[in-house]
């Protein structure tokens, strides 16, 4: 095609719709192969063998703005570009418009019909090597673009360097940049379909990030996908599940006083020997792909496949993850799919239209945190969100995802009111689009990560959550219990003269405990925001305070559900959290502190060795009260088994100050009974009141409708655990 003069001011602005038809090697209308080159800063150019040593050509400049042009003999000559500058230096370049298209046409296909299980592999940056020379494909989507450059530390930021090439109908543009190599920093410089400049934004497919304030991306290789996951015992519905939860940042500040955050290696040598000696079965990370504000706690993300820079390079993730695996702990991570910031270097507004969020505010604005919701219905929107969800549990070798904000992305007047949100096109409140994309998320993830498991934070009474996507379910494996969690914490607040009139509270979750698949939750949304810490919520003096705190660990992990705790809980840490700085470790120099980190440990021992605690969690037949209705004294007792026929484990909570001498409590099985943990033991920091030598020899005397009973000393704000001894 002729090279016109408005092809020439479309380059010099940066903005020219199909450079690949006028730069590099073209045929002209006399049968002349040429090849443009637009090079500022360039004083000459010379075309040269592909080894550098031959001269092909001598460049004319057609602009003095740096466009150049030359004849070669043949359009298949292996040049290169003998680039001398205004200094005197000279540089030997490859000519980044010889290259051929790279991506397969079925991939674009399959992007846009939204099948590309793996997009990170085709969009994005990715290191390849294109007719013998190593460099970096850039891949974006952005349909409503009229032109993307790639910008970076390679190209002086200068978006009239490399313009790219639009994929006809795909909306897909890509370049190969020969030489560009690991560590190069880059954006894409887009304009709007008007020709407005949209400034530079990070790749949404980036892999690694700059560390924050600073927005570009950073090329760097996909690492080889971690051994696959063999851990589906470990997460099972009838396995022993405590989670620790945990925000990186603030867990311990690093060692050295100069770095904000500690990495991943330093995470791995401190962080995950902590948890395993505590016994708990999981770590949860609250979220760590990218995310550019702190105080965001990284649920604001803007690259949802780039571990943070903040722990340094990406590649200690896998280090992390694999220490964690050989300390026997599953690694689950917190993974944002419901919004997004509005950040300018971001996914907002990303080729000039509404492209991943939704066009209507009433659909597409989220009020409460001043986000974006993604526009669900769109395939390559939910490509890329499965993408990212298959990226972290293949690349990385993660067990599982707790999913946030469920319960926004389920319904439309979310935290709206009348008239701010638009029904579905059935005329209701659900977002059926959302519901589709969970649906479509579990059934990849099922097929391709079986091992895996999936966490909701759900917080309404939307049905099966966690049921398969067969039985018309969402297809989590888990749900947090909110509705348990703001009970019982309701309960545990009020005065012990008090509760006798809310034993409700702490009874009512067993009317659907076994409805979904519950995590019991005590997380960072708890201990935050003026609510206090979990200790500082316990009413009276400092005794009565970490005996009630004692007394609600043991009656969470006897509760039917997965337990899930935040970091500092399980030491009862007194202020609130503060993502700024890290736990008040100091506290663990006080016998009462390091009495409730024992009892942690001990409770989440007693999980895993007592399979009745753990092997029925969601069946109704695991679970049986003894006595429900114990107002008075306020007294909860109830029975967890393993199986039918075996001899249950028994727990008792009581939250009164008083002292039960001659409880009498009923049993369905004669014999001697033992008590196997006990809240209140000196060991805990507790009274050390207790059945005399933790033993009770059952009586033919009727209670509770059993036809035998045991006689307890049943200790002030304490929960007992009692077994019948064999």
């Amino acid at each position: 095609m002729p090279f016109t003069d408005r092809d020439i001011q479309a380059l010099l602005a940066g903005c020219h719709r199909d450079p690949f038809s006028v730069l590099g090697p073209h045929r002209d209308r006399d049968g002349v192969f040429r090849v443009r080159v637009f090079q500022p800063g360039a004083a000459t150019l010379e075309a040269r063998t592909g080894d550098g040593t031959g001269v092909l050509a001598q460049f004319v400049q057609r602009h003095p703005a740096g466009l150049f042009e030359a004849a070669l003999a043949s359009p298949d000559d292996d040049y290169r570009l003998l680039a001398r500058w205004q200094d005197g230096t000279t540089t030997l370049l490859d000519d980044p418009y010889r290259h051929p298209l790279l991506l397969a046409e079925a991939d674009l296909w399959w992007f846009n019909e939204g099948t590309l299980l793996r997009p990170h592999r085709v969009l994005g940056a990715e290191l390849i090597e294109s007719r013998g020379i190593s460099g970096t494909r850039f891949a974006v989507w952005a349909p409503h673009a009229t032109s993307v450059s790639i910008v970076g530390d390679f190209n002086f930021w200068d978006d009239r360097r490399h313009p790219m090439r639009l994929r006809q109908g795909s909306g897909i543009w890509e370049i190969f940049l020969p030489d560009v190599g690991e560590g190069a920093l880059y954006k894409f410089s887009l304009r709007d379909n008007k020709g407005q400049s949209l400034g530079q934004k990070a790749d949404p497919f980036a892999r690694r990030a700059e560390y924050r304030p600073a927005t570009a991306s950073v090329v760097t290789r996909l690492p080889a996908p971690a051994p696959a996951l063999r851990r589906r015992h470990a997460n099972a519905v009838d396995a022993p599940i405590s989670i620790y939860e945990v925000h990186a940042p603030s867990w311990r500040l690093p060692k050295d006083p100069g770095r904000r955050f500690a990495d991943w290696d330093e995470l791995a040598s401190t962080l995950v020997p902590y948890a395993a000696d505590l016994g708990f079965t999981h770590i949860e990370l609250m979220p760590v792909s990218e995310y550019p504000f702190d105080a965001s706690w990284g649920y604001q993300p803007t690259a949802l496949y780039a571990p943070s820079a903040r722990f340094g390079d990406p590649s200690g993730l896998g280090r992390f993850v694999a220490a964690c695996h050989h300390a026997g702990l599953g690694l689950i991570i917190d993974w944002v799919p419901g919004h997004f910031p509005s950040d300018a270097h971001g996914l907002a507004r990303f080729d000039g239209s509404a492209l991943y969020e939704y066009a209507d505010p009433r659909e597409g604005f989220h009020p409460d945190w001043n986000t974006l919701i993604y526009d669900f219905a769109k395939p390559q929107v939910s490509n890329f969100l499965i993408g990212s969800a298959l990226y972290w549990l293949e690349t990385w070798g993660v067990d599982g995802l707790r999913i946030d904000a469920v319960a926004s992305m389920l319904h439309r007047d979310y935290s709206r009111r009348e008239g701010e949100w638009l029904p579905n096109v059935r005329g209701g409140r659900e977002n059926l689009e959302a519901i589709a994309f969970l649906r479509r998320l579990h059934s990849a993830l099922a097929k391709e990560c079986p091992d895996a498991i999936t966490i909701a934070e759900e917080s309404t009474t939307f049905p099966r959550v966690s049921r398969p996507v067969a039985e018309d379910g969402l297809g989590f494996n888990y749900k947090w219990n909110m509705g348990w969690m703001n009970d019982s914490l309701r309960y545990i607040a009020r005065e012990p003269a008090q509760r006798r009139y809310h034993h409700n509270e702490m009874t009512f979750g067993l009317m659907y405990a076994f409805s979904e698949h519950f995590v019991l939750a005590i997380s960072h949304d708890e201990v935050v925001h003026g609510k206090r810490s979990l200790l500082e919520r316990m009413p009276g003096d400092e005794w009565q305070r970490f005996a009630t705190l004692r007394a609600y660990l043991g009656f969470m992990f006897g509760h039917p559900g997965k337990k899930l705790l935040f970091m500092g809980c399980e030491f009862a840490q007194i202020r609130e959290w503060n993502y700024e700085t890290e736990l008040d470790w100091h506290l663990l120099e006080r016998s009462a502190h390091s009495g409730v980190q024992h009892l942690v440990r001990d409770l989440n021992r007693l999980l895993r060795e007592k399979p009745a605690l753990h092997r029925r969690d969601f069946d109704p037949a695991g679970f049986q009260w003894i006595d429900v209705s114990d107002h008075e004294r306020s007294v909860f007792a109830f029975l967890r088994r393993e199986e039918v026929t075996a001899t249950p484990l028994i727990v008792v909570s009581h939250f009164t100050t008083a002292v039960h001498e001659g409880y009498r409590l009923g049993v369905p099985e004669p014999g001697v009974y033992r008590e196997c943990l006990n809240t209140d033991s000196e060991y805990y920091g507790g009274t050390n009141v207790g059945t005399t030598l933790g033993k009770a020899t059952s009586e033919p005397v009727p209670a509770h409708g059993y036809k035998q009973s045991i006689v307890l000393r049943l200790p002030p704000l304490a929960t007992v655990f009692i077994e019948r001894m064999t």
